[in-house]
């Protein structure tokens, strides 16, 4: 195009009686150029340039196969090397160079019948919900590869358990599953923000495992990979969308399946020119894996923060977590019957569900050993620490742990602390002081302590109470 205009300048001022060098001046052609075309123009025939051969062209099919696979310029040189193409990067870097700005390449993908499905989201504007107020609304599309049979469906939002749940939706449309899923880099923000959190690849691999299809990620900026369903959506929003109106939710449910139905899935397809449901019919219905008798139940997945008293809040009832774990954000898995927790991909404690709410879920072992107040182990521990002391800090202490049960902890090691000042008889003797007054509280002791009274004389009784003359 370029030689061309430049032919018909050099024609128009040649015919306004131009010179050469006046031409080659005027349009900052080369003299020799413009006296080259001239000479053609005289002829009847403009100059055609015959473009040299290159050397790389001759491998050009293996360098359009590198550049899909998605080679760099230096591995492209590096495996035309290991060919015997001895050839310099810096021509291999032009080549390439020339052979994108030519043409954007394109490979088309040709799959068996059965092999693949390609699923995406396209957002479609507002449409009425159940109560008649306009939200915001997506569409899912789900189509074979082979036969272009689609399935669509609308949603509100773009959630992994919404995207999952569409995914089986359209295997019992299709009443088959196919052997992989070509799943688009997942745009849509909510998608897109949880899809590639560990909690949502896990539930998306259990779901993937139990329907036995394997997904198959869409490379980044690689449009042709995922093409058929970008095609998908955007028929739909052109021929269904497009100039409809809709009354409630199910109004838009009902006319997209007689859409579908009626429309979409027994047109003549615009590649194939095939009817997709014919096609669907005699070649591939019967290569779609078949689906499993129980439909796949979705657990509810998320994230929890772990609070200080250990347990985590989920529907209303709450679960206890290894206080290793306190402050520190872990995955949550819930079923019908149990509540599983996980840290970074490891579980750390099961459940089994609770009914009703307000319910607490307690292992004492996820508490630290210091704070099991009712482990006997540790409760003899402090026992035997307090015998050391004395008889009577012997016996205060289960009176402690009788009418403190969730605080004698706090008040046996105020008692124990008081030994660092005062000798374990002084101590002894202030608790067999507030013993005989039954006021056991860790102050009184100490004050008993520090203004002497326990050298006071106390009288013993045969029902076990001291009690002052």
């Amino acid at each position: 195009m370029l030689r061309y205009a430049m032919n018909i300048t050099i024609e128009t001022l040649w015919k306004q009686g131009k010179s050469k060098s006046e031409i080659s001046r005027i349009t900052g052609h080369a003299w020799k150029t413009v006296s080259k075309t001239i000479k053609c123009l005289k002829a009847g025939n403009y100059p055609v340039k015959v473009p040299h051969p290159r050397l790389l062209d001759g491998y050009q099919a293996q360098i359009l196969e590198f550049l899909e696979r998605g080679l760099t310029g230096v591995r492209t040189y590096e495996e035309l090397q290991q060919l015997g193409v001895a050839v310099s990067y810096s021509a291999v870097k032009r080549y390439i160079s020339h052979i994108r700005k030519r043409e954007d390449i394109c490979i088309r993908f040709h799959t068996k019948a059965g092999e693949e499905a390609q699923v995406d989201f396209g957002y479609v504007g507002l449409t009425p919900d159940g109560t008649g107020k306009r939200r915001k609304t997506w569409i899912f599309n789900m189509r074979l590869s082979y036969s272009r049979l689609d399935y669509y469906e609308k949603v509100y939002d773009q959630k992994v358990e919404t995207f999952i749940q569409c995914h089986i939706n359209a295997f019992n449309f299709f009443n088959g599953c196919p052997t992989y899923i070509r799943i688009d880099n997942l745009k849509a923000a909510i998608l897109e923000a949880n899809f590639y959190e560990p909690i949502y690849q896990n539930l998306y691999k259990k779901f993937a495992d139990y329907y036995g299809f394997k997904p198959i990620p869409c490379r980044v900026r690689e449009p042709q990979e995922k093409g058929k369903t970008e095609s998908g959506i955007k028929y739909v929003k052109n021929n269904f969308f497009l100039g409809r109106n809709f009354i409630d939710s199910q109004d838009v449910d009902r006319q997209l399946r007689y859409w579908l139905d009626h429309t979409c899935n027994i047109r003549i397809h615009g590649t194939t020119r095939k009817v997709p449901l014919e096609l669907f019919n005699l070649e591939e219905k019967d290569k779609l894996i078949k689906l499993p008798e129980k439909e796949f139940i979705m657990p509810k997945v998320g994230e929890r923060t772990v609070y200080r008293d250990c347990h985590i809040y989920i529907d209303y009832n709450y679960y206890s977590v290894p206080f290793e774990y306190v402050g520190k954000t872990v995955e949550i898995e819930v079923d019908s019957k149990l509540v599983k927790i996980s840290y970074q991909g490891k579980q750390i404690a099961v459940h089994q569900k609770c009914d009703g709410k307000g319910r607490f879920s307690t292992e004492d072992s996820h508490y630290p050993k210091f704070k099991c107040y009712l482990s006997t182990a540790y409760q003899e521990e402090y026992q035997n620490k307090m015998r050391q002391v004395g008889i009577d800090a012997g016996k205060l202490f289960l009176l402690l742990v009788s009418e403190y049960p969730y605080q004698w902890n706090r008040i046996t090691q105020g008692i124990l602390s008081l030994t660092k000042k005062f000798t374990n008889e002084i101590v002894n003797l202030a608790c067999r002081r507030a013993l005989a007054f039954n006021a056991i509280q860790y102050k009184t002791i100490k004050n008993i302590c520090n203004n002497g009274s326990y050298k006071l004389p106390l009288d013993w009784r045969s029902n076990d109470e001291y009690i002052a003359n």
